[in-house]
């Protein structure tokens, strides 16, 4: 049985509009230079951040489950936009910084493993990406 998302989006002056997300909240913006307050994030760097927070959730629960203890996680995405209009992603890294709380190797091979079940098997968000653009990953540890 399929499952269906649904978002409200509503028109709030300039350039800016809010959207409700399950009871959530967020005001979308531009840049002055394109006619918004830069009251919120535009669009596209927001679907990065679907990204990093889908990847991200798996890796946490992954982790968890393998019994890898860490004291920080972050997740940088650097994606490049095309020239033109429309401009798009055309590529997207994932940058992990990790800071393991054990260092052995054994438990970056595990890290490297999470990455790699979240890319491959379980974030809807890559997976849709994906299709559209290529996405790469690194991983730093700490």
């Amino acid at each position: 049985m399929s499952t269906l998302h649904r978002t409200e989006t509503v028109f709030k002056g300039g350039m800016a509009f809010d959207t409700n997300i399950n009871g959530h909240t967020i005001r979308l913006d531009t840049i002055p230079a394109s006619g918004g307050l830069n009251s919120g994030p535009s669009p596209k760097p927001l679907l990065l951040s679907a990204l990093a927070g889908c990847t991200g959730m798996d890796i946490v629960f992954l982790l968890n489950k393998m019994h890898v203890p860490f004291d920080e996680l972050s997740i940088e995405t650097q994606a490049v936009l095309s020239d033109g209009h429309p401009s798009v992603y055309i590529s997207c890294t994932l940058l992990y910084k990790i800071k393991l709380a054990n260092q052995n190797i054994r438990y970056r091979e595990k890290m490297e493993k999470a990455v790699q079940l979240s890319k491959e098997k379980y974030c809807g968000v890559n997976a849709m990406l994906t299709k559209a653009f290529p996405i790469f990953f690194e991983i730093v540890y700490l």
